[in-house]
């Protein structure tokens, strides 16, 4: 059975003795979306803690292709830092703080455990702290949320709620949140990111990330998202970042005819960046574009998964610039769901074949085989 949401708050009011507040523009349409990850994700969470279970192959979806995957092996905790609220035996009560307490230069992985609780703070981890990894309670129960928008912070990457400049940074069971509302048509400077990633080398596992307009810039560095739920309504998941996105679930809360899925910025032919999700599950209001040219180059494939979510049949939007047909690489592999229907697609992407579906469905998209492993 589903654990609702509010069910999952009022259990940590029970057991904490305070209250956690959640702005109703985090709550997704329709509702079950979100609180099934939850409970879907929050169970994964309990069994990780559990028992220990080691990643040694990726069996690919279909069985059409798979790829011995040798991550690298876990780098063992020499650091912990504990984060919770006033009373609760944690040493921080900010997670600000303990990021702080890390130190420039930083070579060995220190993970900073947040217990339940809702922390509005805006937070940046600078490039000179890499191997961080930010360990929630349950993506339902331990969220980071704050409020900014370009307008207010002075640019789009300023907003965000929290940002990682730094390398190997690892986040796990936790949500981040840019609380501000879901701006109106025509607004200008309400981007409002949740969270903004620059490092190389970054892992997410059971991470929801809410927001409305550019809720996730995926600015850069290569990067790994797995059982992930990311909601947003324009471009909600941006940048030039070369990532591999693997059964996780995006939720659009667009107004119908205006939102897009994603804005990838591949800028020269010789870039290596690009988004592929894999075996995902695209819902939510519509319709919407599945992306929009951001760069000439933008690159981006869905392959094995479920669109439900209403699609403008055109697919991708050329960002007024007809040149960037030419050079922009769009297409879907196996997708199911009424979404996926190729129908009145633009005749610039693509259906594309096993041999063109091959290099994006494994972690050797994002040289994973390299780096991806069980923190």
């Amino acid at each position: 059975m589903a654990i609702s949401r509010a069910a999952l708050l009022c259990t940590l009011v029970l057991a904490t003795g305070f209250f956690l507040t959640v702005s109703s523009q985090t709550v997704p349409t329709p509702e079950e979306d979100f609180d099934a990850w939850i409970a879907r994700n929050q169970a994964k969470y309990e069994a990780q803690n559990s028992e220990s279970t080691v990643l040694d192959t990726q069996t690919l979806p279909g069985g059409d292709f798979s790829v011995e995957a040798t991550p690298s092996p876990p780098q063992e905790a020499t650091c912990i830092r504990t984060v919770g609220k006033k009373g609760s035996g944690a040493k921080y009560t900010k997670v600000k703080a303990a990021i702080k307490s890390i130190p420039k230069g930083n070579s060995v992985r220190c993970v900073i455990r947040i217990a339940k609780g809702f922390y509005k703070e805006k937070i940046e981890i600078p490039k000179d702290k890499p191997y961080i990894t930010i360990e929630g309670a349950g993506a339902g129960v331990t969220i980071l949320s704050y409020g900014d928008t370009a307008e207010e912070a002075g640019s789009t990457s300023q907003s965000a709620s929290f940002a990682v400049m730094s390398d190997y940074f690892v986040a796990k069971d936790l949500t981040f949140e840019n609380s501000s509302p879901p701006p109106p048509g025509g607004a200008v400077g309400q981007q409002a990111v949740a969270f903004r990633i620059e490092g190389d080398k970054a892992q997410f596992y059971r991470v929801a990330f809410l927001g409305a307009q550019d809720t996730l810039y995926d600015k850069q560095g290569r990067h790994y998202f797995k059982d992930c739920y990311i909601q947003g309504s324009i471009d909600f998941v941006f940048g030039n970042g070369q990532s591999y996105y693997e059964t996780c679930h995006l939720h659009s809360i667009a107004n119908p005819g205006s939102g897009s899925l994603t804005a990838q910025k591949k800028m020269t032919k010789a870039e290596t960046s690009g988004f592929s999700f894999v075996r995902c599950n695209v819902t939510g209001n519509g319709p919407i574009y599945i992306g929009r040219a951001w760069g000439p180059y933008s690159r981006v494939v869905l392959l094995y998964t479920d669109i439900s979510a209403p699609i403008i049949p055109a697919g991708w939007y050329n960002w007024g610039d007809p040149a960037r047909e030419k050079t922009v690489y769009y297409g879907q592999y196996k997708c199911t769901g009424v979404g996926a229907d190729t129908k009145g697609r633009v005749n610039w992407s693509k259906e594309l074949t096993d041999a063109q579906a091959r290099p994006f469905l494994s972690w050797n998209f994002v040289d994973g085989n390299q780096w991806i492993g069980k923190y």
